[in-house]
């Protein structure tokens, strides 16, 4: 989730963005963890105890052996392109926003804004993404846990 920046890394408010960053990083990894804590544990344990049953069914061939597998399986594969789908997604609009903001920059420092004053408003508008981002992890988180939840085990 890092942002593509036209400012120097070394001044005091660019410590602050990147610490914003890594604050909605933070944010971000927290809400996978529960996920896997509260919903894709469980759902693993189910997928490994099926997968188990299919390899105790002594009359199965090899093919339905490996298909009752597949069948196990096929409901812990959508649960990762759920989270990776909306992580995709999450991730994909705080680069355009932050991308935004180094155009609106660029557009300043060619308009004659002198280069402190075009980095200020970078600085800001990276930190109001960060901000309006981290406000969408709660929906987000919730989206994703009744995605899970309607996954047919």
């Amino acid at each position: 989730f890092r942002s593509c920046c036209c400012v120097r890394r070394g001044s005091a408010s660019m410590a602050g963005v990147e610490e914003q960053q890594q604050r909605l990083q933070r944010a971000v990894d927290a809400m996978v963890e529960g996920l896997e804590r509260g919903n894709i544990r469980v759902m693993q344990g189910k997928m490994f105890r099926c997968s188990a049953q299919c390899c105790e069914n002594e009359g199965a061939s090899m093919q339905q052996v490996h298909q009752c597998i597949e069948r196990c399986h096929a409901p812990m594969a959508q649960a990762q392109s759920a989270v990776t789908s909306e992580l995709e997604r999450f991730q994909n609009r705080l680069a355009r926003c932050t991308m935004n903001c180094n155009d609106r920059a660029k557009d300043a420092l060619d308009t004659g804004t002198k280069e402190p004053q075009a980095r200020m408003q970078l600085e800001t508008c990276v930190s109001k993404c960060a901000d309006e981002h981290m406000n969408l992890i709660p929906s987000m988180t919730r989206k994703l846990k009744d995605s899970l939840i309607s996954i047919p085990q």
